[in-house]
């Protein structure tokens, strides 16, 4: 039953931030626009990504063989593309941070808070980067537990930068 929450919740946030970003904060220019698209996939990617964890956890916790041999080999699938999704999310979102900071940070101001909760978002994103790296090169329990601490922090202000009002 609780699987079935959390897909409802993955769902329910991609639908979320695709009507926050397209009725709420729509934009008459054209490369904002672009910056919003590329957040919106990025946004994709990530949870994507994050839920790894997830699969992890439930794999390691459930009882039910048929249901672990499923996301067994489900997480096989995603291992093998989760370090392409997350080069290819960080570059759209150096590319939306781009294309935000130039085209909204003076109008907006730079000391507002959407703009430096994006800062700090683009910061937190790489040190999760850098965990995952030191994670690739020697896994152990310590590189995994930072890497995924790192991770869930990058959600926890991406989404908090995501939802600020500009």
């Amino acid at each position: 039953m609780a699987y079935y929450m959390w897909i409802f919740f993955n769902v329910l946030l991609v639908i979320s931030t695709f009507i926050y970003i397209w009725m709420f904060r729509t934009h008459d220019s054209q490369i904002i626009t672009l910056g919003q698209v590329f957040a919106q996939i990025a946004i994709i990617l990530f949870i994507v990504n994050v839920n790894m964890y997830f699969i992890f956890l439930v794999i390691r916790r459930t009882k039910v063989r048929k249901l672990k041999i499923t996301l067994a080999k489900m997480s096989r699938y995603m291992m093998k593309s989760h370090i392409k999704l997350a080069i290819i999310g960080t570059i759209l979102i150096v590319f939306h941070g781009g294309i935000m900071l130039v085209n909204l940070g003076e109008a907006a101001g730079y000391m507002n808070p959407k703009i430096l909760s994006g800062i700090l978002a683009i910061l937190s994103l790489g040190v999760t980067l850098f965990a995952g790296y030191l994670r690739h090169k020697k896994s152990s329990g310590l590189r995994r537990k930072f890497h995924y601490t790192t991770a869930f922090i990058f959600t926890i202000v991406f989404l908090v930068h995501l939802f600020l009002p500009l």
